[in-house]
């Protein structure tokens, strides 16, 4: 989830979680000590000036961390390199670079500038420290990352000083991936075609050049994450995995190729090793379990899909359990260090809603007891929005069209207010127009207005269609195809609605709800073939499905082999 400060309050708990600003993800301090991991984050070679052996040793476990965005990691590393070489430049270089993220939003512009001011108070003292015209052109690129302007305009100064740094050295590994990050986050809009497939080139010829490199996998991973590519990012998936198993974030990118290609056991097992070892990493330090955060979000709703919904109920209750643990040791133990526990509170800021919105959105009907668990937001602004669509959806689906309105107003209030200064979520105001159109087609539904409610679903479905693709669970929750899909089934149009799901599958492939809405639609049309293939697909999908999930009779009964469809030619 995206979000701005708010207040939580849940059922369970009886406290609020007042919490900050944060980033797009927010991943969990407490992975394994870097000394300890150091064998386990791939290999490369990044050469340098340093004449300390131990100095430049440190520096390359950085950079390792660096490339997997396990930034307290790398910072701890840079930091050895320079107690060992105070002059080594390119130390310096990667501490500022764990200060910027242009893929999460995350532009730390005053701890990047103070880095690089460690190393020499102006740019030209910095640059004259740098021994190599290949290490002046590095340090430029921070420079530029960390000089004067807006973000957007240093982002466009350091994609041309990576550019210029790339074609300098075409067979340096490094100076290409470098070039190749400043691609993936060049675009303020998000998503890019152009950009995303040149990085995508340039972080596959590193990687054919070093199947150990752990940043080459993880940026070509990043370049192909959407539906459309995600084929293509399959075995650096497989390579991530394999060279970093001890980088939790490594392990959770590869489900962003299972996500995109639906292979949600892939998914399940690649987010259950990033959670294990995040809580590896908190026990060894002695801290509570923090069964909250990006890894979890992804792991309960791949769950969902695989139609394990109490293992994905599961995950709630855990965050839940933990967000109270956590809240109490911030009462009783005033002197946990401040930046950790802010960090874990925005891991509960953000999961807990995530994980609510889900089980709301996935249970459908069949949540109105879920959808009271949240009794309180505060003033969470446009980050609140999408709880208001999932609880007013439970409720119009459930048949209570007042209090369903009630939430449709408060939606539609939250999404007219202007994005606040750190918002940092791309087209988030836009994404709650969509849901307020889309919860309000429900309601138009429940009360009989199906030709209004599915034209204000077309029109949803066409606007999120134009916005870029953004990777993993869906940003609306509720994929807008898939519900319009629905609403033309209950308006006796199967084939029409057959469009529909399949339109979804382009952009959420294997969605349980949209493989069982498809199969129904097919088996409507009367397509007995197609249907028994299509819940033959979902049956197999469901192979470690709940025995008591409610359709999953009927998903195994339409899988059983029909006779073929009869097709009548005219006397």
């Amino acid at each position: 989830m995206r979000r701005q400060s708010f207040c939580l309050l849940t059922a369970t708990l009886a406290v609020a979680l007042c919490l900050p600003a944060s980033a797009q993800h927010v991943h969990p301090a407490g992975e394994p000590a870097h000394d300890a991991a150091d064998a386990a984050i791939g290999t490369l070679s990044f050469p340098t000036s340093t004449r300390s052996p131990q100095a430049q040793k440190a520096f390359e476990t950085g950079v390792r961390w660096l490339h997997l965005f396990e930034y307290d990691n790398a910072r701890a590393s840079f930091a050895q390199a320079q107690k060992l070489d105070p002059g080594f430049a390119l130390a310096y270089w990667g501490e500022a670079m764990t200060y910027f993220n242009s893929i999460w939003h995350v532009d730390a512009t005053k701890e990047g500038r103070a880095a690089l001011a460690k190393l020499a108070p102006t740019p030209a003292a910095r640059a004259a420290k740098a021994p190599t015209a290949r290490e002046k052109a590095f340090l430029d690129t921070t420079e530029k990352l960390f000089g004067p302007g807006t973000m957007e305009a240093r982002q466009a100064n350091f994609l041309a000083s990576s550019a210029t740094l790339a074609s300098q050295y075409p067979d340096d590994d490094e100076a290409q991936l470098l070039h190749a990050l400043a691609l993936l986050g060049a675009d303020p809009n998000g998503r890019n075609e152009a950009n995303y497939a040149e990085a995508a080139r340039l972080a596959g010829a590193v990687l054919a050049r070093n199947r150990q490199h752990p940043g080459a996998a993880h940026f070509l991973i990043h370049a192909v994450d959407d539906p459309a590519h995600a084929a293509m990012g399959l075995d650096a998936a497989r390579a991530l995995a394999d060279i970093n198993p001890a980088s939790a974030h490594a392990q959770h990118m590869t489900s962003h190729i299972f996500f995109g290609l639906g292979r949600w056991d892939d998914a399940i097992a690649a987010n259950r090793a990033a959670v294990k070892l995040q809580e590896d990493g908190r026990k060894q330090k002695g801290l509570s379990p923090g069964r909250c955060g990006h890894a979890i979000d992804w792991l309960q709703y791949a769950y969902y899909q695989a139609g394990r919904v109490h293992e994905a109920r599961q995950t709630l209750a855990d965050c839940i359990h933990d967000a109270g643990v956590m809240t109490s040791v911030a009462l009783l133990k005033p002197s946990v260090e401040a930046n950790e526990m802010a960090q874990r509170q925005l891991l509960i800021q953000d999961s807990l809603l995530d994980l609510h919105i889900t089980s709301l959105v996935e249970g459908g009907r069949d949540a109105v007891r879920d959808a009271t668990l949240l009794v309180g937001m505060g003033a969470a602004g446009h980050f609140g929005g999408p709880e208001l669509f999932a609880r007013g959806y439970v409720a119009a689906l459930a048949g209570n069209a007042d209090k369903a309105r009630a939430y449709l107003a408060a939606l539609r209030a939250v999404a007219a207010q202007p994005p606040s200064d750190e918002e940092r979520a791309l087209h988030l105001g836009e994404y709650l127009d969509i849901q307020a159109d889309m919860l309000q087609a429900v309601i138009d539904a429940h009360e009989g207005r199906m030709d209004a409610a599915v034209a204000r679903v077309r029109t949803a479905a066409a606007n999120s269609d134009a916005l870029p693709f953004q990777f993993g669970p869906p940003m609306t929750a509720k994929p807008p195809h898939e519900l319009l899909g629905e609403l033309l089934l209950q308006q006796g149009k199967p084939a029409d609605a057959l469009a529909e799901f399949d339109k979804a599958q382009k952009s959420t492939p294997n969605r349980a709800l949209t493989l069982l809405g498809r199969a129904r639609a097919l088996k409507a049309t009367g397509d007995t073939t197609g249907a028994a293939q299509a819940f033959s697909q979902l049956a197999a999908q469901w192979h470690a499905a709940d025995a008591d999930l409610p359709v999953l009779a009927e998903v195994r009964e339409g899988a059983k082999p029909q006779d073929a469809k009869v097709v009548r030619t005219p006397e």
